[in-house]
């Protein structure tokens, strides 16, 4: 696997050299080591040395070759990011957990193989794909202000077009109005997985029907807004209406938040749907299931996890094999998070997609636990029992026949 990554980076490498023209040449490792091994003698000085510090908290070093290659894996993708993200005054280091464990404790290090970011006063884990790209554009969503500001139409229109993330937007007076400083304190809480944005237009907020002091929050997927209640609110509040909220009806799994994403089932399960967003047939069922969330949004057990196969394509061999559908087409099933066994909706073909109700049928039997996963395992038993059966049937069958051959020889012997 390392070997394959380096193949890769020195291909990235020659194809630039080769290219008559500038402007497309992808980074590629210059051989710089620019992480750090944290310990307890630095750990204090990298913290006030850059304005964020990413650090992997990783197991020992393993003496097997084959884990020392991930590991390797892992490190050349820190190493990469810190080289591009060089003069962004951000310090990349590791933590080993037994060697430092005493600083990973004071740091509040737990899981192994995970990402921390210190920033300011503030600890923020890392959920993504661990890739160079996925990481850079998590630590550079980062660095920028956790409260985006809407002053034109141009912008509110694009505001109004993320229908695919959880976004907040405020109106305020100004940037020293005490409720607007409150409202940047949820924000940073929440950065960069939840999007904050605030108006001081009179004419942007008449747009959005946002009164002085008032938040509104987006569901993804959704028309309208949610208003928080009892404004104006503090940071608290605020929190804790996103932390009540956060989990969407409809929801699109991302590169950068995805084991949070697929950590956060319910039950044990999580309803999945594959569509291609970009091909006819996947975007058709996408609107149905958009219809299908909108309809349901006031039902906190419901909750959907849209995949585009499109967006993970080191990911779509695998999940065919394990779940065993084809995601070239559009798919909907529910998924058990411990063994990963499953149950799909049959879609016989492209051409006769299930309606919104159809789909809302299926999935209160899901609900209800009508259609669960646990029952293909209790079909998958019982043919197990029937092949023991048959089995033993056959041992017995051959057994009376040895016997009543041991009996034809007794009479022949008489």
């Amino acid at each position: 696997m390392l070997s394959l990554w380096l193949l890769l980076l020195s291909c990235m490498s020659l194809l630039s050299r080769s290219s008559t023209e500038e402007g497309l040449e992808f980074p590629s490792f210059d051989g710089k080591d620019r992480v750090l091994n944290i310990n307890e003698r630095n750990y204090k000085k990298a913290l006030k040395k850059y304005d964020m510090l990413c650090l992997l908290y990783h197991e020992p070093l393993p003496t097997d070759r084959e884990l020392q290659q991930q590991f390797h894996m892992r490190e050349m993708v820190l190493e990469l990011a810190a080289q591009i993200l060089e003069d962004r005054d951000i310090g990349f280091g590791l933590v080993d957990s037994h060697k430092d464990a005493k600083v990973a404790k004071k740091l509040g290090l737990e899981e192994e193989g995970s990402i921390y970011v210190f920033k300011d006063e503030r600890v923020i884990e890392f959920d993504g794909e661990l890739s160079a790209d996925t990481l850079v554009e998590f630590l550079l969503d980062l660095l920028e202000d956790a409260v985006e500001l809407i002053s034109s139409p141009m912008e509110q229109r694009a505001f109004e077009r993320m229908d695919e993330d959880i976004r907040l937007i405020g109106y305020f007076k100004g940037k020293d109005s005490e409720h607007y400083k409150a409202f940047q304190g949820a924000a940073e809480r929440f950065q960069p997985y939840v999007k904050f944005f605030a108006t001081f237009d009179k004419g942007v907020a008449k747009q959005l029907t946002l009164k002085m002091n008032e938040v509104d929050f987006y569901e993804p997927f959704m028309d309208e807004p949610v208003t928080i209640p009892d404004k104006p609110n503090s940071e608290n509040e605020i929190v804790a209406f996103v932390n009540r909220h956060r989990r969407p009806t409809l929801r699109k799994l991302r590169a950068e938040d995805m084991f949070e994403t697929w950590e956060d089932d319910m039950d044990g399960i999580h309803i999945v749907a594959f569509a291609e967003e970009e091909d006819p047939d996947g975007y058709e069922f996408l609107e149905i299931l958009k219809d299908v969330a909108r309809d349901n949004t006031k039902n906190p057990d419901l909750s959907i996890m849209w995949i585009d196969p499109d967006d993970f394509p080191l990911l779509t061999s695998y999940w065919e094999k394990t779940f065993k559908v084809d995601l070239f087409r559009p798919q909907i099933g529910v998924v058990n998070v411990t063994d990963a066994d499953s149950v799909w909706l049959t879609i016989p073909n492209d051409e006769a997609l299930p309606t919104a109700e159809e789909l809302e049928d299926w999935i209160e039997d899901v609900l209800s636990g009508k259609v669960n996963t646990e029952d293909d395992d209790l079909d998958e038993d019982d043919l197990d029992d029937d092949d023991d059966d048959s089995e033993r049937g056959g041992d017995d069958d051959n057994d009376e026949d040895d016997h009543n051959d041991d009996d034809d020889d007794d009479d022949g012997d008489d």
